[in-house]
């Protein structure tokens, strides 16, 4: 496709949201959100995107408030505010909505927008887990080797950690293979440890590679 095709399709996909957004849709005005912070078919404009953003969000549309939440706490196209970021990440998190249930538990654990509360985060964390989402594993195994709103356990934290790195995460490959390496959770085993900082030093992490050398 030329560049003038490409122009061409991006300004019809535009005026095709924009008719639809107009009409109450809230998955076009999702998208016609969407194109303004991406600026296809259309000039960048945060604030236009805030104002669709919250309309669909307002509609009922997880996926919506969840991006809204995200708006407020970047202060992207609207004033930067958590408060406001943790009303909307809690309302697209209690539908279900993956990356909202991690978002709102990273604002538990570092008390933005909310009173802190690791035992809160660690509940929003485990959700979005259960759902698949690597972050979140890592994050609920982080909880789980510090002892961050729950006694610790290391073969829990090494059971969310290797869900995480079988996903690709990175962090948790290298937390998976520091555990194997000192035997926390799990019988020591070099193999493994080597296994994994492998794994994770493919993927240019320093931290690896450094133990990577050293073993």
């Amino acid at each position: 496709m030329t560049p003038e095709h490409a122009a061409r399709a991006g300004a019809d996909t535009f005026t095709w949201y924009h008719r639809a957004a107009w009409n109450g849709d809230p998955y076009a005005q999702f998208n016609l959100a969407q194109l303004y912070l991406r600026g296809h078919g259309v000039e960048r404009d945060d604030a236009q995107a805030a104002v669709w953003m919250t309309r669909a969000a307002s509609r009922g549309l997880a996926y919506a408030q969840n991006h809204l939440g995200a708006m407020y706490y970047n202060g992207r196209g609207l004033a930067a505010d958590h408060v406001h970021a943790a009303r909307w990440f809690r309302r697209a998190a209690q539908q279900g909505d993956r990356s909202a249930q991690y978002n709102l538990g990273l604002l538990y654990r570092k008390g933005r927008g909310v009173a802190l509360s690791h035992q809160a985060a660690l509940s929003w964390f485990y959700r979005a887990a259960e759902q698949g989402m690597a972050r979140a594993q890592a994050q609920l195994a982080h909880g789980y080797l510090h002892g961050l709103g729950v006694a610790v356990s290391h073969p829990l934290a090494m059971a969310w950690y290797r869900k995480a790195a079988l996903q690709g995460h990175v962090a948790a490959q290298v937390q998976l293979a520091h555990m194997y390496a000192r035997g926390l959770g799990v019988a020591a085993s070099s193999a493994q440890a080597l296994y994994w900082y492998r794994h994770a030093a493919e993927a240019g992490n320093p931290v690896a590679r450094q133990a990577l050398g050293l073993l």
